[in-house]
């Protein structure tokens, strides 16, 4: 098999490989899917300015994200399922993304949990908050972050309730997936996922069965969830999480300036500019779309990270270049993982650097912290 040059490689062999359900719960939106789509195909509108005979010896892609050392401006989004695209999904990718020197995100409704992350892994990392009616659940799953060495909490603001994903309706998602008929053909053709599954006992929220009262099992679990989080999630909520948590803490989820406004005075060390990848309201703006405007109300208060429809470093420096301080990929290191395993996310990772550094270049700058509006078509320093 030839090795994969792009994300869209990856991705064609994730949906081969990856049972249906748990590929279109990665690859997916919401409704009409139109604000997913647009996640993408927005950055196409977005032209490089070109520079030549400038000296390009020398680049780095080094920066910082919440103050953090990265080896370039990019972590690996929190994404729910991430160990039914591949067994121990989680440790997996945070493994690719520690060798890569970039953060990765652990997210509430992971497979694997913290501490298996903590016992696998050994390098700190970073954690994503979904807030649920049960606050002692959400104090002691705060506590337990810390007691992993998690060192950035990224809450999640934009899902108080669930966006209408209609495959994910249609495919009965579950993890593990219910006996179906449909499901059972399915899965048929994936031996290689199958058998990895066999060897591993994660096949559950490894955050949550165990650990919430009243869940011990899968049939309670999906209710549970169902009925947890918090459809009365307010800024008040945020205060008390940011006292409790007393570190570095980013909000997901900002797409308005209004509630960017909110955020900077909320105290919180960044936000992240996201749609929840198109998943939650359909009809909203792009991310990128977004950014500018949110850049403008609060970019010289907090730092400004961006999530959404990264397929390529020329993706990324479009996002540094409209005021983004740093990004994060989901579905691009999920498709990886889906296809490869821990190989596949760093595959993704290092498709992503060599897009960005060779784009730096051409477009006449060496440092990756150097990168402005002054490399857009029309853009300013």
């Amino acid at each position: 098999m030839a090795q994969p040059l792009t994300i869209e490689d990856l991705r064609i062999l994730a949906k081969r490989r990856v049972p249906r359900m748990f590929y279109d719960y990665a690859d997916s939106g919401a409704w009409t899917e139109g604000t997913y789509r647009a996640n993408e195909t927005d950055f196409a509108g977005i032209k490089l300015r070109q520079r030549v005979a400038v000296d390009m010896t020398n680049r780095t892609l080094a920066s910082t994200m919440v103050g953090q050392p990265v080896a370039m401006p990019v972590a690996l989004a929190p994404t729910g399922l991430t160990g039914m695209q591949h067994a121990d999904g989680e440790i997996l990718a945070a493994r690719a993304a520690s060798k890569a020197g970039v953060p990765f995100t652990l997210s509430t409704m992971s497979i694997c949990s913290l501490e298996d992350i903590a016992n696998h892994v050994g390098k700190p990392f970073w954690f994503q908050l979904y807030v649920m009616k049960d606050r002692d659940f959400i104090a002691r799953l705060i506590q337990r972050a810390k007691d992993a060495g998690v060192t950035a909490l990224v809450l999640t603001l934009d899902l108080q309730i669930l966006g209408q994903r209609h495959k994910d309706i249609r495919n009965g998602l579950s993890a593990p997936p219910k006996p179906t008929i449909a499901n059972l053909i399915n899965l048929a053709t994936k031996p290689r996922w199958c058998l990895g599954m066999l060897d591993t006992p994660r096949r559950s929220f490894g955050n949550i069965v165990g650990h919430a009262k009243g869940v011990g099992d899968l049939s309670s679990l999906s209710s549970w969830t169902a009925e947890q989080f918090d459809p009365a999630l307010s800024w008040d909520d945020v205060k008390w999480i940011k006292d409790l948590w007393g570190g570095k803490l980013i909000l997901k989820g900002i797409l308005d300036p209004e509630d960017a406004e909110m955020a900077a005075k909320s105290g919180a060390d960044a936000l992240i500019v996201s749609n929840h990848g198109g998943r939650q309201l359909d009809g909203a703006l792009s991310s990128i779309a977004a950014l500018p405007a949110i850049v403008e109300q609060v970019g010289g208060r907090m730092e400004i990270l961006f999530d959404g429809g990264i397929r390529s470093g020329q993706d990324v420096i479009k996002a540094l270049a409209l005021g983004a301080h740093g990004t994060f990929i989901g579905r691009a290191f999920l498709y990886g993982l889906g296809a490869m395993g821990e190989e596949g996310v760093t595959r993704c990772l290092d498709i992503i650097r060599k897009e960005l550094d060779i784009t730096m270049a051409l477009c006449g700058l060496r440092d990756v912290r150097d990168v402005d509006g002054r490399i857009l078509v029309g853009g300013k320093g």
